[in-house]
């Protein structure tokens, strides 16, 4: 670089030296503004509000006439009410025990000496009672269950023939766990994040010494006893699914010297397949799942992983067809909108539109709800489509909105997936929201011991999931089948499905 005290006196000489300062200062501005733009990113994400919500307001500015659609008419605004001066604030109101929780009755009566009336001297007697509920804890309690066998024998020693009678078969066999204890540390680990040191010292509250090694070998026995469950789920009812929705989510596993991260993959059946599959992988390349989904055939909704195109490939294979996520196609306008309130809002405003059809929709049956998404989003999508063509080549693509219009643009065949038919829906956010559990649970238990821990925790996941995506107890689901799958044959296992044991308990019309 020359030295400023060198500079020729020539302008002739001056001029290229001139462009090659303004050519590095345009570099050097570039590349400090996408520094800056990946700092302000990564202090969002670090210090930001985690939720995605914009002010609506915002969004009646976006004039949506000038963008190709013609606006809904507005309802009428309700009556104005006055508002009171200032804002009390408002109680939580107290909710009643539910009446399903067992009762009991303790009486507080006065003794005859302060019940005499002052007129007759009289025992006035109770003309009524007033009752006030109270609700108690009474803290968990072990049992110790002997399982007692008989031996019987001819007293006459007739050939000295005996005959003994049998207990019925255990999840752990020669273990100490009953259905209820196994089905207790199940919960705790992969629905309510208890890691198993942590159990283990409340168990010794108890007066119960449970080494955690062992409790890491009931979880083993267990995954390994609903194994074939699990594959009966995958094979009998996911696999079936006019579509599966799929995310994936990392999870530490522990190797010499640190971590790894390993993939922990849901699949979600349909409507009339409801149920949730995990799968663990110890990366992410696309075999997990190519592996995973080689016999289904129908709509899978994902994300626009690459590790899916080749599941998406029509010439290759035409049986899985992609369906978009509009839910990640917002997320990348709205960090764009962080940093611009021009054109990200724009299409925000355009995607609002698209929900609250979306909205509207919500109890049709599928053939309405696609009426209406042919009537009312596809003109939006065809709006849509031309405003990112106008804006997509006059933005750098680098940038947070080029990125976004690169997603939207890239996929967006699959985006308007969910018009061609009613069943299918505009995102992905099920599967993301049954994901949130197991991202809350490794903050908790913080690692996988290893790859076959990843894979355990897969299979519980998967009918713990499932009960919780029907609003089912898994922990009284999973105490009937520590008792009912042990000694089942491989044939009957459609008896002790989730589904079976709420159909047997009569919850399938409670299922919320």
């Amino acid at each position: 670089m020359t030295e400023p005290t060198s500079l020729p006196d020539d302008p002739e000489l001056l001029k290229p030296l001139i462009r090659e300062l303004f050519e590095q200062l345009r570099k050097g501005k570039r590349r400090e503004e996408s520094l800056q733009a990946k700092v302000d990113e990564l202090a969002r994400k670090l210090f930001g509000r985690k939720t995605e919500q914009l002010d609506p307001n915002q969004l009646t500015l976006i004039d949506l006439a000038a963008l190709g659609i013609e606006p809904e008419p507005e309802a009428e605004p309700p009556a104005e009410e006055p508002v009171p001066e200032a804002k009390t604030r408002r109680r939580p109101k107290r909710r009643r025990p539910s009446r399903e929780l067992p009762r009991r009755r303790v009486e507080h009566s006065l003794p005859e000496t302060e019940r005499q009336c002052p007129c007759c001297d009289e025992v006035m007697p109770a003309i009524r009672e007033e009752i006030h509920e109270q609700l108690d804890y009474h803290p968990a309690s072990f049992e110790v269950i002997e399982n007692v066998t008989f031996v019987y024998g001819c007293r006459r020693g007739c050939d000295e023939k005996i005959v003994q009678s049998t207990k019925p078969p255990q999840m752990i066999e020669k273990g100490i766990p009953g259905p209820g204890l196994l089905a207790h540390v199940m919960v705790s680990k992969y629905c309510d994040h208890v890691p198993l040191y942590r159990l283990a010292g409340i168990f010794k509250r108890h007066r119960v010494d449970i080494a955690e090694a062992t409790l890491g070998g009931w979880v083993k026995g267990v995954s390994e006893g609903i194994e074939p469950l699990v594959q009966h789920l995958k094979d009998a009812y996911l696999l079936r699914s006019f579509c599966v929705a799929t995310d994936d989510t990392s999870v530490p596993v522990q190797k010499k010297g640190g971590t790894y991260r390993g993939r922990l993959w849901t699949y979600l059946g349909d409507a009339d397949y409801p149920v949730v599959v995990y799968d663990y992988t110890p990366t992410r390349e696309r075999a997990g799942p190519e592996d995973f989904l080689k016999d289904f055939g129908g709509y899978l909704q994902a994300d626009a992983y690459s590790g899916y195109d080749q599941l998406f490939d029509s010439e290759r294979d035409p049986r899985i067809v992609e369906v978009g996520c509009w839910m990640h196609a917002r997320r990348y306008f709205y960090e764009a909108s962080q940093k611009d309130k021009g054109l990200p809002m724009e299409a925000l405003a355009l995607i609002r539109e698209l929900y609250r059809f979306e909205k509207i929709a919500k109890d049709f049956d599928p053939e309405k709800r696609l009426d209406l998404r042919l009537e009312k989003s596809a003109p939006v999508l065809d709006a849509f489509e031309n405003w990112i063509d106008q804006h997509r080549l006059a933005v750098l693509p680098k940038s947070l909105l080029g990125k976004a219009l690169t997603y939207a643009s890239n996929q967006w065949q699959a985006l308007r997936r969910f018009t061609e038919d009613g069943r299918l829906e505009i995102d992905n956010g099920r599967s993301e929201r049954e994901l949130r559990r197991v991202a809350i649970g490794r903050k908790n238990w913080l690692f996988a011991g290893n790859d076959a821990g990843g894979r355990r925790a897969a299979n519980i996941y998967s009918l713990i999931g499932t009960c919780r995506v029907h609003g089912w107890d898994p922990f009284a689901y999973l105490r009937w089948l520590f008792v009912s799958l042990p000694g089942l044959p491989h044939e009957r296992l459609d008896e002790v499905t989730p589904m079976a044991w709420a159909a047997e308990h009569d919850l399938a019309s409670k299922a919320h």
